[in-house]
């Protein structure tokens, strides 16, 4: 359990949570807030007096520029946009930063065995999984119904139908690998289509039938990825892999992006072996999605290649974008920071 389900326990068993406390029950806490978007902006203002914190909130990314305006707080909030790098957490290390709440389910942007050296613990925050698992069903149903290709044709007043059918759900398998609060919100959302369901996952979850990632590759028609990056799975589907998939099956990745081989993705959907994907996060993401990029030249070729693809659906890692789940992220990042400030109080 997280801290922040720590945190919110109460609440979920009918008690009180922290947010419902008065600033008066709860001793004020200086948080530096890094990469704070104007939309998280408002809420941390909003939820920080009623949980008894003394937000400063920094517009850019934690850097070693301004790692000193961390000074005087122990706990730092950051944002899942921008890497950290080691030379960044050791200049927080030595303005007295001992914990980071990274507003992220994934620690992947962050060397955390780095920052345990240097004394810094690292959290993440749960949110809604409801989020991700509504836009995974949707880019599953956008992709079995070439909705990218006819959505473009209908702008440009061609109204004639796509050459190739649409399918239902409920005649398709559906493979799901990773089945945490994610993967399994997923998989009960497959079930009121009535398709056929198959995981895989170190740690079986729910009431489906689990598999080997290889049998499941080799029977699903659609797979959708909700595994952690870890040097385990990093590029848990490459070249064999897409190998073993059915011809004709589709991809969805609304995880991480290095899940994939990207290179071995273009291939299998070039030659025709994959019948399309859809990708809410894409390998080398970093420094593209996120920023107006219209006027300035993408360097990454595989990128590029997939969003030129009529049967591959790219979105700018907005899966978890709701106002529900932000408004998740922002408290319990801030409830992660206040329940490690009180396990580990000062003299």
């Amino acid at each position: 359990m997280t801290y922040s389900e720590l945190a919110t326990a109460p609440a979920r068993a009918g008690g009180q949570s922290l947010r419902s406390r008065t600033p008066a029950t709860v001793p004020a806490t200086g948080i530096t807030i890094y990469g704070c978007g104007p939309d998280e902006a408002d809420l941390f203002r909003a939820l920080a007096p009623r949980l008894g914190v003394l937000p400063t909130l920094v517009d850019e990314p934690v850097s070693e520029a301004n790692s000193h305006l961390a000074v005087g707080n122990r706990c730092v909030s950051v944002s899942h946009k921008t890497p950290i790098t080691n030379d960044t957490l050791l200049a927080l290390s030595r303005a007295g930063v001992e914990y980071v709440s990274t507003r992220s389910i994934g620690y992947n942007h962050i060397d955390v065995a780095y920052a345990a050296g240097l004394g810094i613990t690292v959290g993440n925050v749960a949110y809604s999984p409801d989020s991700v698992a509504d836009y995974t069903l949707m880019l599953i149903l956008m992709a079995i119904r070439n909705a990218k290709s006819m959505i473009r044709r209908t702008d440009a007043h061609d109204y004639r139908l796509h050459e190739t059918r649409g399918r239902e759900l409920r005649d398709l398998t559906v493979g799901v690998i990773g089945t945490g609060r994610i993967g399994v919100a997923v998989i009960d959302r497959l079930r009121g289509f009535g398709c056929r369901i198959l995981a895989n996952d170190n740690r079986p979850k729910t009431s489906v039938e689990y598999v080997p990632v290889d049998t499941l590759l080799r029977q699903s028609d659609i797979v959708t990825l909700h595994t952690p990056l870890t040097p385990a799975t990093h590029h848990l589907l490459d070249r064999r892999r897409f190998a073993l998939m059915k011809p004709g099956a589709y991809v969805v990745n609304t995880g991480r992006g290095p899940l994939l081989d990207t290179e071995a993705l273009v291939d299998a959907l070039t030659s025709g072996r994959l019948g399309g994907a859809a990708l809410d996060v894409v390998e080398g993401e970093e420094g593209v999605f996120y920023a107006d990029r219209r006027d300035t030249p993408i360097a990454s070729s595989p990128l590029l290649a997939l969003q030129e693809m009529a049967n591959v659906l790219v979105s700018p890692h907005t899966a978890y974008f709701t106002d529900h789940a932000l408004s998740d992220t922002v408290e319990n990042s801030l409830v992660n920071c206040l329940t490690f400030e009180s396990r580990n109080q000062r003299g």
